[in-house]
């Protein structure tokens, strides 16, 4: 059962005086309708918000920042524990905003949650159904414990493999970090609830986060960057965006006009309304101008209350602001309630059954875990009768990232090292899976008695946990002597598992001593059990890598973190004339050979394309191939469909190739299936910032159909006319930026 907050109140019938109260109307029309009968201090609540904090710190703030009915309301209304809160216009009936964290689960200290696999691990299932499905699930869980908006949705690419947050996010490439970012949103979404998209953007480092001046050219983010949250806004729709702490080309992420007026709200239609970060804005009239729609985060004394009632509403005085923009304001926020249902479905507390949840989060690590090595086929596991299993606490439970996205777990935590292990131990999972081996643990401490148990075992499986957090930003190489770890058991016992639980990319120098590689990433509620059931062929893996795994710092695009040693708040300053080029592509460009490339994955089964055919229609660009299981087990095939012009330099491509087009396929075995895919255009085409247009460039194209993008390609060509349309999407508000600013 679920820990409650106190329920919301009942919708007030909707008098003929109140018509957008009215459900059925087109959410633009009620919000304008709604915002039209707001007073100006009415409206005022609506931008500003307020942290978790403001709970017990906010009757310090003096009366002058926020009046003593306000902090009042807020004080009795706000869920403990949330992330933030928004306040309602209760006399027009629209409800407050309870905010909570994050795209894993409902982060709430005294609410217990259903914790998913990282949003990373989710995008290595490539499949959009397992986020969608994990976003119903925390969304419910968030309604069902009193909140309304979910601070979820990450779409920042995996540019900097250090980055701390890379596990929050959904990878290298544009198509498939929007798609599945899109995905969990709208799975969110779709409990009448708000979910964001963040953090907008070019946020790729967590050193120095506050701080930090991205440089980089508007072809080269519209390309790369932008594009995965013009895809996630485009799949997910939204009520949110959230603007990032750092600065783009000078300018912060939550008062940048190109991005917010220009790109966001202008060229891709964007109804819903910016909110800031917590602590990330930094002035009244140019945030407000330049596209902020809501503060939020507010908590104590020596806050900057940039759009605190009595601030806002004197720049509104003098000018500065035009009433107009903060009547676009309201109108974006409320035009949210009402687009998602949140207005006429209110919260209310209700059990949570997190058992099916959990089954859930299960399923979601089942589809995403991806065997990165098995040679020899010594998985699965299978009549073995000695296991040794070793380091990772996996007698404890499995390891989770820090930060926003820390929930707090049915069972509670396992807390070691100041780290969160989620209560699902591999080990009790094995035991289960196999019980009649003959399994003993060894906590990996030292590496000679690891390598003594294991030297007299059937099989070793050695687990290895790399911790990542918000706020910082970590190594490649694994840390607390586990290289060294593995390397004793695997010279101890040549059938030795390594299994990886990571943020992110991790560096194996002793990769050619095991024969077998199984990367967890952060698994989530069940994580043990879903390790335990594809170690043993319970479950067939059908994870790919939504991230190239680096064989050395040799391979970075940036040798140093910038910033990284400075104290906090220095300003710094990073250039990415790698431009477009992340990922697979920057290793493409270069010539580099990664340890694992994006889109690899192993199955305890085979798969075979054939018969590719591609055919155009102006600009539009259709693969059909057929995709057969050649092997004796059920598994789903991850078909990845690549694009690359016969020249990509004279095309004024970032790199020779780019991902187009994927899908999953479940088939028996001996099972064949007719698969069509459609590339979007933007995915053929360079953007032109002097013209805000795509361009494709008349020519022959490849389309190249593996199952990596390193691997082995069948190939089909189709010439393209040139082709070229403006980037602004056909339906859009106008910006409302102010003609003096």
């Amino acid at each position: 059962m679920s820990s409650a907050a106190t329920s919301a109140p009942a919708p007030v019938a909707a008098p003929a005086a109140q018509p957008w109260l009215k459900p059925g109307q087109p959410p633009e029309a009620r919000a304008e309708a709604a915002v039209a009968a707001m007073t100006l201090d009415e409206k005022l609540r609506l931008i500003f918000g307020y942290s978790d904090q403001a709970y017990t710190d906010l009757a310090k703030v003096p009366d002058d920042l926020v009046s003593p009915e306000l902090k009042a309301y807020v004080i009795s209304h706000q869920v403990k524990g949330s992330a933030g809160f928004v306040p309602g216009v209760p006399r027009l009936g629209i409800p407050d905003q309870a905010q909570t964290d994050a795209s894993i689960g409902v982060r709430n200290s005294l609410i217990p949650s259903t914790a998913l696999p990282s949003s990373l691990a989710t995008a290595a299932s490539w499949d959009p159904e397992v986020p969608r499905a994990g976003g119903a699930v925390i969304g419910a869980e968030a309604r069902a414990t009193g909140h309304n908006t979910m601070l979820s949705g990450g779409a920042n690419l995996a540019r900097e493999p250090r980055n701390g947050r890379n596990f929050e996010y959904t990878g290298e490439d544009p198509l498939l970090a929007g798609t599945m970012a899109g995905a969990l949103i709208d799975g969110i979404q779709s409990n009448h609830i708000v979910s964001t998209m963040k953090h907008y953007a070019v946020n790729d480092q967590e050193t120095l986060r506050t701080s930090l001046d991205a440089t980089i050219s508007a072809e080269a983010m519209r390309q790369s960057d932008l594009l995965a949250f013009e895809f996630a806004l485009e799949r997910g729709r939204p009520g949110s965006v959230m603007c990032s702490y750092n600065l783009i080309n000078g300018r912060w992420g939550c008062e940048n006009d190109y991005l917010l007026n220009t790109v966001l709200k202008q060229d891709w239609g964007f109804e819903g309304f910016v909110m800031s970060d917590w602590g990330a804005v930094h002035s009244t009239a140019d945030a407000a101008n330049d596209g902020l729609d809501q503060f939020t985060g507010f908590c104590c004394v020596g806050d900057k209350p940039w759009f605190a009632p009595p601030a806002f509403n004197a720049t509104l005085q003098s000018g500065a602001i035009p009433e107009r923009r903060l009547d676009d304001m309201a109108t974006r926020i409320v035009w949210a309630l009402f687009a998602s249902g949140a207005v006429d479905n209110p919260i209310r507390t209700a059990p949570v059954d997190y058992a099916a949840n959990a089954q859930v989060s299960q399923a979601a690590a089942e589809q995403s875990l991806v065997l990165l090595k098995n040679d020899g086929n010594l998985l699965p596991l299978g009549h073995v009768k000695s296991l040794a299993v070793i380091g990772g606490n996996a007698d404890n439970g499995v390891i989770a990232g820090g930060g926003s996205s820390d929930v707090t777990p049915v069972g509670g935590a396992v807390m070691i090292d100041q780290h969160t292990y989620l209560p699902s131990p591999p080990l009790a999972a094995l035991q289960h899976e196999l019980p009649r081996a003959q399994i003993a643990f060894d906590p990996g401490a030292n590496p000679a008695s690891a390598a003594a148990l294991a030297s007299k075992s059937d099989v070793a499986i050695v687990f290895v946990t790399q911790h990542d957090s918000e706020g910082s930003d970590g190594s490649l190489t694994l840390t607390a002597n586990q290289d060294a770890l593995v390397s004793a058991v695997a010279q101890a016992n040549p059938r030795t598992v390594v299994v990886i639980e990571s943020g992110g990319a991790v560096f194996m120098p002793w990769l050619a001593q095991v024969p077998a590689v199984l990367e967890a990433f952060y698994p989530g509620i069940r994580g043990g059990a879903a390790i335990a059931r594809i170690l043993t062929g319970k479950v067939n893996p059908s994870g790919h890598l939504p991230i190239s795994f680096p064989a050395s710092p040799d391979q970075f695009a940036h040798p140093a973190i910038a910033g990284a040693g400075l104290p906090d708040g220095t300003p710094a300053h990073v250039t990415y004339d790698e431009g477009a080029a992340i990922g697979y592509k920057w290793y493409d460009l270069k010539g580099y050979r990664p340890l694992f490339a994006f889109g690899h994955g192993l199955a305890y089964t085979s798969f075979a394309a054939s018969g590719l055919t591609a055919t155009a229609d102006g600009r539009s660009l259709a693969a059909r191939f057929a995709i057969r299981n050649t092997g004796r087990r059920r598994g789903k095939a991850v078909s990845q469909l690549y694009v690359a012009p016969a020249d990509w330099q004279a095309a004024g491509w970032e790199a020779p190739k780019r991902l187009g087009a994927f899908t999953k396929t479940e088939l028996k075995p001996g099972q064949s299936r007719i698969v069509t895919l459609v590339v979007d255009p933007r995915l053929l085409a360079t953007y032109e910032a002097a013209n805000d247009r795509w361009h494709i460039r008349a020519g022959t194209y490849r389309l190249l159909l593996g199952d990596a993008s390193d691997a082995q390609m069948q190939t089909a060509e189709v010439r393209l006319p040139d082709s070229i349309w403006s980037a602004r999407h056909p339906s859009f508000r106008p910006s409302t930026k102010s003609p003096a600013q």
